[in-house]
């Protein structure tokens, strides 16, 4: 099984034949085997704006538990607190006895499933292929692409899932995928460097962006630390400062020698030179109130931003101008080339 962050990722998922019905969330009858297959149209996110939230009552134990169980769930990490808290309210818990059938290949997707406790095997075709034992999540592909689940899960003890219905999994997990990207997407589209991008390779870079948040004046990047990654302001504020580099390798007083140069606001980027000239930070960024960005780590810059070196080279000359006109000669930022 495909292996992510230390979760098995499954391989199945549901097909559509246009027909949706809405039932209460199953349950496995004495034999361990769902009732019959019950197929689910297509999810559109763009026609998806109202919606009842799904609520299963649970006991302060019940959702502390569901939260530790949940925490390093790949698919959820870049939710929102207030989605995180949709997701808390909408699963609901399911005890299995060895034996029991989770899911059954070939059957429709109901539900996503994470691990709490037990052991579970994963079959397909009748052959074992892979074991969960006591975490992990299975059962979104089928949600996600519309396909008959491609492996059976058998508990082989007992056990507690968290378990989350088709159509609120889709509502929060898939819309929440789709608005990001699309958020991505537009944030690509008004920075300049990149519009000598194709449409596929914007994508990409898309794809692999990250959001990180950011307080009140916390370091983004400090001067003199290795280059790790990119940064593209999604919201909020950024100001750019620059220390004397005598100043800063000999160590004196460096705060009182810290110069503003530049600020940023939604839409800028910033933390790619350093990535072009494979040298140290030659600036420090701070967060100027609430900032979110949307960060590009150095081995998908350098897989992804090949085809927009030459503008980035160029920004490192115009970038030296301004430092020479803050601190009047080339000699104290040698290190920038």
């Amino acid at each position: 099984m495909e292996q992510k962050d230390g979760e098995k990722v499954s391989m199945e998922s549901s097909v559509s034949n246009g027909k949706v019905e809405e039932e209460p969330p199953p349950n496995l009858n004495a034999r361990g085997t769902r009732r019959g297959s019950v197929f689910a149209a297509p999810y559109n996110p763009e026609s998806d704006d109202e919606y009842e939230k799904i609520v299963h009552p649970k006991s302060d134990e019940q959702r502390q538990r569901l939260a530790e169980a949940v925490k390093h769930i790949l698919l959820f990490r870049s939710l929102e607190p207030e989605q995180m808290g949709e997701v808390l309210d909408a699963m609901f818990e399911k005890k299995v006895v060895e034996g029991d059938h989770v899911i059954d290949q070939g059957a429709d997707g109901d539900n996503f499933y994470v691990i709490e406790s037990g052991y579970f095997d994963i079959i397909v075709n009748g052959n074992t292929v892979g074991k969960y034992e006591n975490k992990g999540s299975f059962g979104e592909l089928a949600l996600m692409y519309n396909q008959p689940r491609a492996a059976t899960i058998v508990a082989t003890s007992t056990g507690s899932l968290w378990a989350m219905d088709r159509e609120t999994f889709r509502r929060i997990v898939l819309k929440n995928a789709y608005n990001k990207r699309k958020m991505y997407e537009n944030l690509i589209d008004n920075v300049p460097m990149l519009k000598t991008l194709d449409l596929y390779e914007r994508m990409n870079v898309a794809d692999a962006l990250v959001t990180r948040s950011f307080e009140d004046g916390d370091v983004i990047i400090k001067q003199g630390d290795e280059a790790d990654c990119m940064y593209f302001i999604e919201d909020g504020e950024v100001r750019v400062t620059v220390k004397n580099q005598e100043e800063f390798d000999e160590g004196k007083d460096p705060e009182s020698k810290e110069v503003e140069v530049k600020r940023y606001t939604k839409g800028g980027y910033f933390g790619e030179l350093a990535l072009v000239t494979h040298k140290p930070r030659a600036a420090t960024a701070y967060s100027v109130g609430k900032t979110k960005c949307a960060v590009l780590d150095v081995q998908a810059f350098e897989r992804l931003l090949g085809p927009c070196m030459d503008i980035m080279k160029r920004n490192i000359d115009e970038y030296e101008e301004q430092l020479i006109q803050v601190f009047g000669d080339k000699a104290s930022i040698s290190d920038l080339r």
